[in-house]
């Protein structure tokens, strides 16, 4: 039923791929069309003979030969999250194998019909801890979050091609008019915790050397690059564009510098090394900036970008892509300020980030997996260890890694002259949330009083 392709094609109609979606190498395209076909129960029907031409420009004549040939090559329909929310529930890294009565039942729509009379609850809003118990789920397999919308209210203004309004409303005024809206399983672990009893265990003793071993390869000092500006000082955006640059520079040095700290740093070639900081240095930085440096970096930066005034014409300017990126970074932000990760955990998730097998070009793939699931493996250990009361906290950890790899691909293609925009339309809503958690004004997450990411 699978047949190996070129991974830079995509296996249902030809594209681009973008990489491992629902077990198979796909575009954004299939895996979209996929993803809304099973959440929507979709029931296709085709004029032809069912056997129409699946390409690039012929995909979307008909969608009933699209989704059969989603089936047919091996698209995991299991691996989707039924709540909408990016972050894959990938239970193997290759494609299933289903028969024909199977695709048969599922094209016909009998098979919807018999998951809608099983009773509530197959999937949970958060995936079952089972789903995350090992490595070989999509978290760390480098699949990208399909994309969806974190601001559903937002989509109209979108559609209609309102991007300067909805920038300019929601993201530039102070205060914000209203705040940024996620769904509320999201923000459960504090309602939840109080219901489930703790459970108290050790830790395994290899665990505890390893984490320490990590969080000592760590750079944790605040960052050295200067974020103060003076009262009344308008900045300009050459200034803030050269001011991220230098962020960016010191961040990726830091990276450089803990690579050679790590424990396993004589284990891997150099070879193999510099292919991995190449292919996850955007990771690793945006990750590092929701995390250790978030007091920082939504505070000190965010006080410079607040006197940076963008001109209409940048306004107007601002893309679809940018209003995506910046929907989705809130979410992130919003998700690290919930699960306040520890140093620890931030350490192991990390390296699993970094110790991605999936990336071409490697010389010893199966070294670096064993690597990845002995720190999946450890994290687990030390959340499950330090959280008896969070059952679901290592797998919502774990969820956040594709969408960090899905984000920090996604900031890539966005114009470099759209930057300082989109950073302070970011950290202007992150802000803005963070004063509103303080004073107990959001509908959305209980107020802790406490900064994110520690």
């Amino acid at each position: 039923m699978y047949v190996a392709a070129d991974p830079r094609v995509c296996l249902i109609c030809g594209d681009r791929a973008t990489g491992l979606h629902y077990g198979i190498i796909s575009c954004e395209g299939c895996k979209g069309f996929f993803k809304r076909s099973i959440c929507n129960k979709r029931v296709y029907r085709c004029s032809r003979d069912k056997n129409c031409e699946m390409s690039r420009k012929q995909r979307n004549r008909c969608q009933y030969c699209r989704l059969l040939k989603c089936l047919q090559m091996g698209m995991n329909r299991k691996a989707i999250r039924e709540d909408g929310m990016p972050g894959g529930r990938n239970k193997s890294i290759g494609p299933v194998q289903i028969t024909d009565e199977e695709i048969e039942r599922i094209m016909s729509g009998q098979e919807f019909k018999e998951e809608a009379s099983l009773p509530e609850h197959t999937w949970s809003n958060n995936g079952d801890s089972s789903d995350h118990s090992s490595p070989s789920n999509g978290a760390s397999e480098g699949n990208q979050p399909s994309p969806a919308s974190t601001l559903s209210s937002n989509r109209s203004v979108e559609l209609n091609g309102g991007y300067t309004a909805a920038l300019r409303d929601q993201y530039m005024n102070t205060p914000m008019n209203t705040p940024y809206q996620l769904l509320p399983h999201l923000f459960s672990y504090h309602a939840q915790s109080g219901l489930l009893p703790p459970q108290p265990r050790s830790l395994y003793p290899q665990s505890h050397p390893l984490v320490l071993q990590l969080v000592a390869a760590e750079d944790l000092a605040p960052l050295a690059t200067p974020m103060l500006i003076e009262d009344g000082y308008k900045v300009t955006q050459v200034e803030l564009f050269a001011l991220l640059c230098r962020l960016a520079d010191e961040l990726l040095f830091r990276q450089i510098s803990w690579i050679k700290k790590l424990p396993f740093f004589c284990e891997l070639s150099i070879e193999d090394y510099t292919c991995l900081l190449s292919s996850t240095w955007q990771e690793l930085i945006l990750l590092s900036c929701l995390t250790i440096y978030s007091a920082q970096i939504f505070g000190d930066l965010a006080d410079v970008t607040a006197k940076y005034t963008p001109s209409e014409g940048e306004m107007q300017g601002f893309s679809e892509n940018g209003m995506e990126v910046m929907e989705r970074l809130i979410y992130l932000f919003r998700k690290f300020h919930q699960l306040k990760v520890s140093n620890e955990e931030y350490a192991c998730m990390k390296a699993i980030n970094f110790l991605n097998q999936d990336i071409r070009g490697l010389t010893n793939v199966s070294q670096l997996e064993q690597l990845n699931k002995r720190y999946w493996y450890v994290c687990q250990d030390y959340t499950e260890y330090k959280y008896p009361h969070q059952p679901k906290r290592f797998p919502e950890i774990m969820m956040c890694l594709p969408e960090i790899r899905f984000m920090a691909g996604k900031l890539v293609n966005v114009p470099l002259e759209q930057l300082p925009l989109l950073f302070k339309a970011v950290l202007h809503s992150c802000k803005s949330s963070l004063i509103s958690y303080r004073t107990g004004s959001s509908p959305c997450l209980t107020s802790t009083g406490t900064s994110p990411g520690n």
